[in-house]
């Protein structure tokens, strides 16, 4: 007799493979991206615009992550937010991929090389040579303009489809050249799409759109901490917590990235609660431009001066960590808060076009840093003290070869990002 089948046969038996298969999948994926930021972390020279540049080569064009529109769409949305900006389009990579766990995880390891070494950095202070550091990066900065003007290239190939895109990228370009000052980004990026959303009935209308639901859970945490650790530090007096409030209040309220950041630091932990010394805040200003990654690391190395007087190197790591993640949780829970109803937000056709203008000002953006890496202007210090301003701008001059030649490399797709930087670093010891 042949064996009967089963009266209730499991139908779900044969999907149970095809999802451990999809779990696997995407494990595999998810460290293959961790794999990515880490490789960007330790090679993304050059600041917010050079970090999109590298962004652009390695998670769009080789990877294929998201698409070019989606990585400007991003990195717009983080720089009409407070925070670093860079840092803030990682981290929303990340939860687009993975949702909040991977989203962490690529924050930290985002962070950790530029943190790790602007903590030894406060830690050793008395021994480190900053003459060292400025020969060993002198290449690095043109090699940084070749990789922002290359971004700049394939964005506008992307994305730049009518002349009013044309005339926002040049007219972005040219005031964002011009006037260099904190709050004309998000401006430009605003009226960017403000000026393509008259076109919005050229787009289709998206039937069955989602309703937008608003969670304010993250929205509230970044309120609540702000308030706690503001009341703490005030009734309890310990510098660690203030040191924290000082930290969140600045990566909360700041627009721009590190180049607006620093005088506002300056100002608060040099001149005003003297918790560490201009030459002192001059060497590690100088230090964290030279370093990949994100320039709000910066706080990390302040904060392990400022514990020197509890004393011990525990206490300065205490600093460091309490300055790291006061300066970048802010940003953190905002872009966590704005991106669950963002894909919800962006379905009705007014949305839809002003994300044209926002692109094209985000390109031509792009290009104004291209310039302004190779021919800075005085405005762009943002009355910086002076003795910092100087420092800056006796760094050593730009070669063009060095840009065009890295230009070419990187049209020509064969030679990695990462081979470029490290060249760059090696001609820098060696000569």
């Amino acid at each position: 007799m042949p064996d009967s089948l089963p009266t209730h046969p499991d139908s779900s038996a044969p999907l149970v493979p095809l999802r451990r298969a999809g779990r696997r999948m995407r494990r595999t994926r998810n460290f293959i991206f961790l794999k990515d930021v880490a490789a960007l972390a330790c090679t993304a020279f050059g600041g917010p615009q050079a970090h999109l540049a590298m962004m652009f080569g390695l998670l769009v064009n080789k990877r294929r992550y998201l698409t070019a529109a989606e990585l400007l769409e991003l990195q717009a949305l983080c720089a009409l937010l407070p925070g670093p900006t860079s840092t803030q389009t990682m981290t929303a990579i990340g939860f687009r991929l993975g949702g909040p766990n991977l989203a962490y995880l690529t924050l930290f390891i985002w962070c950790l090389p530029a943190v790790t070494i602007m903590t030894l950095a406060g830690l050793l202070l008395t021994r480190f040579d900053t003459a060292f550091t400025a020969r060993l990066v002198q290449f690095v900065q043109p090699v940084a303009v070749g990789f922002v003007a290359f971004s700049a290239y394939r964005i506008a190939e992307k994305v730049i489809k009518t002349k009013t895109s044309v005339a926002l990228l040049v007219a972005a370009a040219m005031v964002a050249y011009f006037f260099q000052r904190p709050g004309v980004l998000p401006l430009l990026l605003l009226a960017g799409g403000a000026v393509t959303t008259l076109r919005y009935r050229k787009h289709a209308i998206v039937q069955n759109k989602k309703p937008i639901r608003v969670e304010w859970a993250n929205g509230a945490l970044w309120l609540g901490v702000f308030l706690v650790a503001a009341l703490l530090g005030h009734y309890t007096q310990l510098l660690p917590v203030r040191l924290f409030e000082n930290f969140y209040r600045n990566g909360s309220l700041v627009f721009g990235g590190g180049q607006v950041l620093a005088p506002l630091l300056f100002a608060e932990f040099v001149e005003y609660k003297h918790y560490l010394t201009g030459p002192e805040f001059l060497s590690g200003l100088g230090l964290v431009q030279a370093l990949p990654g994100p320039n709000f690391s910066f706080a990390s190395y302040i904060g392990a001066l400022a514990m020197r007087p509890v004393g011990g190197t525990a206490a300065q790591v205490l600093g460091a960590a309490v300055g790291a993640a006061g300066i970048f949780l802010p940003g953190t829970f905002l872009i966590f808060f704005v991106i669950r109803f963002w894909d919800s937000l962006r379905q009705y056709r007014v949305v839809k076009a002003s994300l044209e203008g926002v692109n094209a000002v985000s390109a031509g953006l792009v290009c104004a840093a291209a310039l302004l890496l190779y021919h800075p202007l005085p405005d762009r210090l943002l009355a910086l003290p002076g003795a910092w301003a100087h420092a800056h701008q006796v760094s050593l001059p730009l070669n063009p070869l060095l840009v065009g030649f890295t230009f070419l490399l990187l049209l020509w797709e064969k030679v990695p990002s990462v081979a470029i930087v490290g060249a760059a670093l090696l001609a820098g010891a060696l000569l």
